[in-house]
């Protein structure tokens, strides 16, 4: 089925109107929910004074979302402002040393941050890496750091290490695991491309520099090596027209999505209602399924703002970093699915692709996304829910071959052949409405709970069994539809683009 294959405009329109129809009747269950439980003890600890001009209380439960914006925003602020400062004054004075200052400004900044020991802790394993990489074997560089990258995420060694942090404050532990696995991940993909390139005779000084840059140290997004390295190095980086007016509007965007969120989590509790299970379970099963819809929508939205924050920053200094990623509501297919593209994309690169190949072939693809999940629980920290989740979406990712494999034998092949494009369409977006539930119920598992997670399930798939699973998927059917159109329009817009940049 081409993805130029348009449906009739009456069908699309009926489509955006129901879609718009269950969100808002979802949406007044929600809110209607909120309300009712705004006075709960359960929701004392995570429901607090918010616009009290208007009686409105707010959700507070992501601790790390108002630690950003409330005693840290200053802090935060400061620092990134001060390099965009530093960085200008340095690209006016001595544009070939910005690399450099931009090092020693987030050097600085780690060592009145986290302490002397704590630089001094990042800087031995950076130089552990770097002399792996001089032996010039990429398995040898890939092994150490992964073992780097456990002994931060696993006991003893993690509660030793913990200990080189000067002082205690509240982000602590969470600036302490990004700084430490985002260093980690960089300094192994420096070692790799010193392997895969050597004749280009990386130094010490490159590793540093590109570790340091501050925008990108504590929470990334991450850039592999040799990107970032190629972008850095240029001397005079021009920017291309229109360029700094894309650069306000995405920090806009993100100013805009901030306020956004806090006026959201003054109506909407979707934080702290799937804390409390008896209360959730006596939602109506249209809310329940808003509230898991949500929940993923909100973790899109808090990567989104992050990465566009920093994102924005970088893009002032040149650098085309890795975009925010795709938003939950337009995945129906775990291929896309991830919630931090550039930690995708060093795993794509260095392990998935190298691996898996062209992914066309079933065995290879299972020893690809085992591989590549393996890491990625030990990014996020081995436990059961991590486990879990590591397992169902390597599932999922595995599933999706299967069933590509079996549409592509003879019988099946021969059915779908013989339907219309407009029809074949809409019988893979019915796949693909299911898919986006799986994608939901399997995330959900680590972004709320397992034990949501199962009453979700069971309002949904057994006790609202046939008309509540058939509604939902019908809904949801609806939003693939849309999704695939715009993703239509967008190509056949990039196509008609090439067409005019092709010479005559």
């Amino acid at each position: 089925m081409s993805i130029k294959t348009a449906l009739p405009a009456a069908e699309l329109g009926l489509y955006s109107l129901v879609l718009s129809g269950a969100l808002a009747y979802a949406g007044r269950g929600l809110l209607e929910a909120s309300q009712d439980g705004a006075h709960r003890k359960a929701f004392r600890e995570s429901v607090r004074p918010g616009w009290e001009y208007i009686g409105r209380k707010m959700d507070v439960a992501d601790f790390e979302w108002v630690m950003w914006f409330t005693s840290f925003r200053n802090i935060i602020v400061f620092a990134l402002s001060g390099h965009v400062l530093f960085a200008k004054l340095c690209t006016m004075v001595a544009p070939q040393l910005r690399s450099w200052m931009y090092a020693v400004y987030g050097a600085l900044a780690v060592l009145g941050t986290m302490g002397p020991w704590y630089l001094g802790l990042l800087l031995g394993h950076c130089v552990s890496l770097y002399v792996a990489s001089l032996l010039g074997q990429p398995w040898l560089c890939l092994g150490l750091g992964l073992a780097s990258l456990a002994s931060f995420k696993l006991d003893p060694l993690i509660s030793w290490q913990s200990g080189f942090v000067t002082g205690t404050f509240d982000l602590q532990e969470v600036l302490f695991h990004g700084g430490s696995g985002f260093t980690v991940l960089r300094c192994t993909s420096f070692a790799l491309e010193s392997c895969a390139h050597p004749d280009r005779r990386y130094s010490l000084a490159d590793l540093l520099k590109y570790n340091f840059y501050l925008p990108f140290f504590f929470f990334g997004p991450i850039m592999t090596f040799d990107r970032f390295h190629a972008q850095m190095s240029q001397v005079e980086p021009v920017r291309r027209e229109g360029e700094l007016w894309r650069i306000r509007a995405q920090g806009g965007l993100s100013v805009v999505a901030i306020v956004a969120v806090d006026i959201f989590f003054h109506f909407f509790y979707i934080l702290t209602i799937p804390s409390d299970l008896k209360f959730a379970n006596r939602l109506p099963e249209s809310a329940l399924a808003g509230l898991a819809y949500s929940n993923l929508v909100y973790d899109w939205v808090k990567a989104a703002v992050l990465f566009g924050v920093v994102n924005t920053v970088a893009r002032l200094d040149h650098l085309d970093p890795p975009q925010p990623p795709k938003c939950i509501t337009a995945l129906y297919v775990f291929a896309e699915t991830h919630f931090d593209r550039g930690i995708n994309d060093w795993l794509c690169k260095y392990v998935y692709d190298h691996i898996g190949g062209e992914h066309s072939k079933v065995i290879p693809e299972l020893g690809a996304t085992v591989a590549t999940f393996a890491i990625t629980t030990l990014w996020l920290g081995p436990c059961d829910t991590v486990y879990l989740w590591s397992f169902l979406n390597c599932f999922g990712l595995n599933f999706e071959l299967w069933v590509q494999k079996l549409a592509e034998w003879g019988p099946l092949a021969q059915i779908e052949a013989s339907l219309s494009e407009q029809m074949s369409r809409r019988v893979r977006a019915l796949f693909g409405a299911m898919n986006f539930w799986a994608i939901i119920m399997y995330n959900l598992v680590s972004l709320n709970s397992l034990e949501f997670t199962e009453l979700v399930a069971r309002r949904l798939l057994l006790t609202g069994f046939p008309q509540t699973t058939l509604a939902v998927l019908f809904v949801t059917y609806c939003g693939v539809q849309l999704v695939k159109e715009r993703e239509r329009t967008l190509a056949l817009e990039e196509e008609q683009k090439q067409d005019k940049e092709k010479p005559e």
